[in-house]
């Protein structure tokens, strides 16, 4: 391979490989402000999953509060005081408390013990922490992706890099076949990378 051909070769190769390398750094930190970001959500999502949570548990004390009240009011002989609480219960226990009622528990021994292992028994804000919750996953496991993504596209810029280094060095060889060696070395590296990047989803 003579002088000049070695000189063409070694200037597109520099030329592509610093094109190249842009490229990936600049991915890189896009897949990085994009772990960021679906990080940010995550962690926005976890705090109104914790506050639905929080909520729901408020809830359920409540609920088992007035309950109990009102059983031991039955059990007392006060029904004017059973009625009392009954009245209090929360709109979302209600349709589970009927239900129960519906049951016969004082007289079927096969009847479930509490409103509360009712399907009736639904508390909204329960079910707004489990939609949070599934959220803050998604979003989770979108940040791991984005940071393996940043991974790669870093690993690629390192291999570009060393395309530029091996073209950049091959002209300061003396001999041909040493140049032609570390330019084929830089070249193979180059056109592997290449071929990696093209495997890897891109943010625009």
């Amino acid at each position: 391979m003579t002088h000049r051909r070695l000189e063409v070769l070694s200037t597109i190769l520099l030329a592509m490989a610093t094109v190249a390398t842009a490229w990936s750094a600049y991915q890189a930190r896009q897949w990085t402000g994009e772990q960021a970001l679906s990080t940010s959500r995550a962690t926005a999502a976890r705090i109104t999953e914790n506050r639905d949570a929080a909520l729901a548990n408020r809830q359920v004390q409540i609920d088992v509060a007035t309950f109990t009240q009102w059983l031991n009011a039955r059990a007392e002989g006060h029904p004017s005081l059973a009625r009392f609480y009954e009245q209090r219960f929360r709109d979302e226990f209600k349709p589970a408390f009927a239900a129960w009622l519906a049951s016969h528990p004082f007289t079927d021994s096969g009847a479930p013990a509490t409103p509360f292992v009712m399907p009736q028994y639904r508390l909204a804000s329960e079910g707004a922490a489990q939609r949070q919750e599934a959220t803050a996953a998604a979003y989770a496991n979108g940040s791991k992706d984005a940071n393996e993504r940043a991974n790669d596209y870093m690993l690629a810029t390192v291999l570009f890099a060393c395309a530029l280094f091996f073209a950049g060095i091959s002209s300061k060889l003396q001999t041909e076949g040493a140049r032609t060696w570390v330019l084929a070395m830089g070249w193979v590296l180059y056109l592997g990378t290449v071929v990696y990047l093209v495997t890897l989803p891109a943010q625009v």
